[in-house]
């Protein structure tokens, strides 16, 4: 190595030097940590001891764990389709070009801006199943369907009936679409125009030039914001610990896994169990995170292959 290779590999260490120091600090050593102490009996005010598999053993036959991941897999399989969904089609009515769609744009992104405590306090008001704007908002469709067929159906007590209770936190997750539509028209600008001309040539109406022309060129802009949702969605943890004031819900109906992991670590000082969780937490997202990355290598597509 000559003298200005040294030099150059010398500058390009002090370059990444904060990175990888961040990266071992804040990454690798927890992460070792806690596959370490996975493995031991440790309560943090006394020194770990070594058990072997004995929490995993624990926690396969816990059913509180398999009703927190249970509670996650039914807010993911809902949220992620809903929230892509949503955020794709106001990413597509937002580009249209028309009057005021600076301010359209500005008002859909605000609420993504609003910090994940005081978003899920506004949702418990919103929520409320005496006093929400949600039943508000709903209660003339139902007045109207009780005219009609007689019945007496009523807004729902979200958060306090365990059959609604996952659902008004869906509501709540879809309303913070903002940083996926930001996304999804950066995404859009990239669709060259005389793509649409000519699918407007052959016939195409709407509908259809969205689904063979703007789907296929921005599916790798879909498929990263279907996988952060993913990642999001298996921690989430903030909202719904906020919504039940630190507890579980209505029959633990929105106990999640982070929040499970949160309470052994915090409230029971089960430090070993936790951070078995975490370890089981991270080996299903890595999972799931490669099964959607080889289940969408037929539909993503991208540019010069």
């Amino acid at each position: 190595m000559t003298r200005r290779e040294r030099k150059n590999l010398a500058t390009g260490l002090l370059f990444i030097g904060p990175w990888l120091l961040g990266f071992l600090g804040l990454f690798l050593y927890p992460l070792i940590s806690s596959i370490y102490y996975s493995l031991c009996d440790y309560s943090v005010l006394s020194p770990a001891v070594y058990i072997g598999l004995q929490n995993y053993r624990d926690l396969f036959s816990d059913s509180v764990f398999w009703k927190a991941l249970y509670n996650t897999a039914y807010f993911a399989a809902f949220a992620i389709p809903l929230g892509t969904f949503l955020s794709l089609s106001l990413a597509i009515l937002l580009n249209f070009d028309v009057p005021g769609k600076g301010i359209f744009r500005t008002i859909f992104f605000l609420p993504s801006l609003v910090p994940m405590v005081c978003l899920a306090v506004l949702w418990q008001w919103m929520l409320n199943g005496e006093i929400g704007l949600v039943n508000n908002a709903l209660q003339p469709i139902l007045d109207l369907v009780n005219a009609i067929f007689g019945t007496h159906l009523s807004g729902p007590n979200w958060l306090q009936d365990a059959r609604y209770a996952k659902w008004g936190l869906i509501f709540a997750a879809l309303w913070g679409v903002g940083n996926a539509v930001v996304i999804y028209l950066a995404g859009l600008q990239e669709v060259p125009r005389h793509l649409y001309e000519s699918a407007e040539i052959d016939g195409a109406n709407f509908l259809q030039r969205t689904i063979h022309v703007t789907v296929p060129i921005i599916s790798p802009v879909i498929y990263f914001n279907a996988i952060v949702s993913l990642i999001g969605s298996f921690q989430v943890f903030a909202v719904p610990y906020v919504l039940t004031g630190g507890g579980d819900g209505p029959e633990r109906s929105l106990l999640f896994i982070a929040t499970y992991l949160y309470q052994n670590a915090f409230d029971y000082w089960n430090m070993g169990y936790a951070c078995a969780i975490g370890v089981i937490l991270f080996l299903l997202i890595l999972l799931l995170t490669y099964a959607a990355t080889k289940l969408s290598e037929r539909h993503v597509h991208y540019a010069g292959k």
